[in-house]
Order: C-alpha cells, then sequence, then structure tokens
C-alpha cells in the first residue's frame, strides 16, 4: 500500500511539473536558447521559473532534512560529475531541451524531440556501462 501512494504522489508530482513546464513555455527549445543567449535577445523567463520553483522547493527540503528522510550522500567533486555536467549543458543549450520537457514534447509526437529523448537514452546507457566499469577499478 505505501508504494502505491509514494506511487501516486510521484505521478501527481510528475503531473504538475509537466503542466508548469507547459504553462512556462519551457517546452519551447527557442525560448530556452534566447534564455542562454546573454549577447543577443536575451530572454529572463527561464530565470523567473527557477526562482518560482526553488521558492516552491526550498520549504520542503528544509523540512525534509528536519524529518526522518535521509540525508543525501556527500562526497567530493569528481571529474565524471563535471564531465557529465559539461555534456548536459553543452546538449541543453544546442538543442534548447532538457530531459523534462524533451519527454513531454516527444509525447506529443515532435520528431526533434523523440531524437533527442533516443540520444539521451543511448548517452545514459554508455554512462553505465562505462561508470560501472570505472566504479569496478576503483
Amino acid at each position: 500500500m505505501r508504494r502505491l501512494v509514494e506511487g501516486g504522489v510521484a505521478g501527481v508530482a510528475g503531473l504538475l511539473f509537466g503542466i508548469g513546464l507547459m504553462v512556462s513555455g519551457m517546452v519551447e527549445p527557442a525560448k530556452v536558447q534566447a534564455f542562454l543567449d546573454v549577447g543577443g535577445r536575451w530572454d529572463p523567463s527561464l530565470a523567473l521559473v527557477m526562482g518560482g520553483a526553488i521558492a516552491v522547493a526550498l520549504p520542503v527540503f528544509q523540512w525534509g532534512r528536519r524529518s526522518r528522510f535521509p540525508a543525501p550522500p556527500h562526497g567530493p567533486v569528481e571529474g565524471r560529475l563535471i564531465l557529465g555536467s559539461l555534456l548536459f549543458g553543452v546538449g541543453w543549450g544546442l538543442s534548447g531541451y532538457c530531459p523534462g520537457p524533451a519527454l513531454l514534447v516527444a509525447a506529443g509526437g515532435n520528431g526533434e524531440a523523440m531524437g533527442y529523448v533516443v540520444a539521451m537514452g543511448l548517452g545514459m546507457m554508455l554512462g553505465t556501462r562505462f561508470g560501472a566499469r570505472d566504479l569496478e577499478r576503483g
């Protein structure tokens, strides 16, 4: 029963996230790329969406820190984390898609977004495969 409730909460949260992306226009790659174009026609709306998300999430995270939930793991920043972050940022900047909006737009039948999702999945599989090898080596 607990898994069913947790799954329902996660489903509602995902639905709200998707609706928020659509309402804010963040499913449009041109809008995201305009935010990254600080030397051209810069559009600050993505920063406002991020700020709103942080304002909503921060109290929940603070509550979680004081509750019975386990703390997230801490450790040093490794080269593979930096490389993964760089690859994510480059892919986001070039395509205008973040994984959440890409899944949403791909579900609507957009071929460009479907290509992004396939490439993202392949990248995740490669990262898992080669990342596991790195962990085994030590």
